[in-house]
């Protein structure tokens, strides 16, 4: 085994606990095992990937082409601190031996006694062990025929994606999103958005009706300027559409001085269209 990193794992856990996700975020993220990856390009893009959603710990078992990789910095578009952090190991078993729980991806369960989940499941698992102090991983498998048997069986579980069936395969960097993404997801009180906080809150309490009433005869007031009405027998039909459309908005006061406000600036304009026309 070659050690590419002093301490990945404290490297994850920083991360994981600076990030802007606040403290749902603060267990440390799974170990992402790459299983001999071809392409230096693939093990960047994957790399980009767990950046993305907050995860460190990148994991390689024997890549074809060797590492350090200058292809993979290059595709990992500024995610140094996951490429250089990552670890590799000549087998899969000593990539995942320090961990208590681990998933295998495979659109192919072979008849292995396992547990199936998709990928939310999966992170919400991952999440709950986490914060219990347990060690864990996700392993994925090879460009061309994913994982071998022996291999899944050293996972605890499967976890499969929810593609079409007749096009299963992903490529590893997309697999990485899909979890990398369902982790992050997974610790995110509802609404909240790792780069914007917390999502304040909409006030749809409706306006007074007093409020409400008032629009109804500004906008009538206006319309009688404008000779919408043009018709007096059917002025009162009109009218009570009109205040029906606007009860069954449910405007809330801010939207109410909104609409009043639209409704005199066509007031004012109207009002310089017949001071032009009067001078004329």
């Amino acid at each position: 085994m070659t050690n590419l990193a002093e301490d990945p794992t404290a490297s994850a856990t920083t991360n994981a606990e600076g990030g802007g996700g606040g403290g749902a975020l603060r267990c440390p993220p799974p170990a992402v095992v790459l299983v001999e990856p071809q392409l230096g390009e693939n093990i960047g893009a994957a790399a980009r990937a767990m950046a993305n959603f907050g995860l460190a710990d990148l994991r390689l078992v024997a890549p074809r082409d060797g590492w350090p990789s200058e292809k993979a910095r290059a595709a990992a578009s500024r995610a140094d601190h996951v490429v250089d952090g990552a670890r590799v190991f000549a087998t899969t078993a000593e990539a995942v031996a320090d961990l208590r729980f681990v998933y295998a991806t495979t659109a192919r369960t072979r008849g292995l006694p396992k547990v199936v989940v998709g990928p939310r499941e999966a992170a919400a698992t991952l999440r709950a062990r986490a914060a219990a102090g347990q060690g864990t991983g996700i392993l994925f498998g090879r460009e061309r025929w994913g994982l071998m048997n022996e291999e899944i069986a050293l996972a605890d579980e499967i976890v499969t994606f929810p593609v079409e069936p007749a096009f299963a395969s992903l490529n590893i960097a997309q697999a990485v999103l899909l979890m990398s993404y369902e982790w992050m997801a997974s610790g995110l009180e509802a609404g909240a958005l790792p780069t914007r906080g917390a999502v304040p809150a909409f006030d749809a309490t409706p306006a007074p009706k007093a409020q409400l009433v008032g629009l109804m005869e500004h906008l009538e007031q206006a319309l009688d300027e404008a000779a919408y009405f043009r018709s007096e027998d059917k002025r009162p039909a009109m009218v009570a559409n009109l205040r029906a459309i606007l009860q069954r908005a449910g405007f809330t006061e801010p939207e109410v001085k909104v609409l009043r406000g639209v409704v005199a600036a066509l007031e004012r304009r109207h009002e310089k269209r017949r001071r032009a026309s009067g001078n004329e």
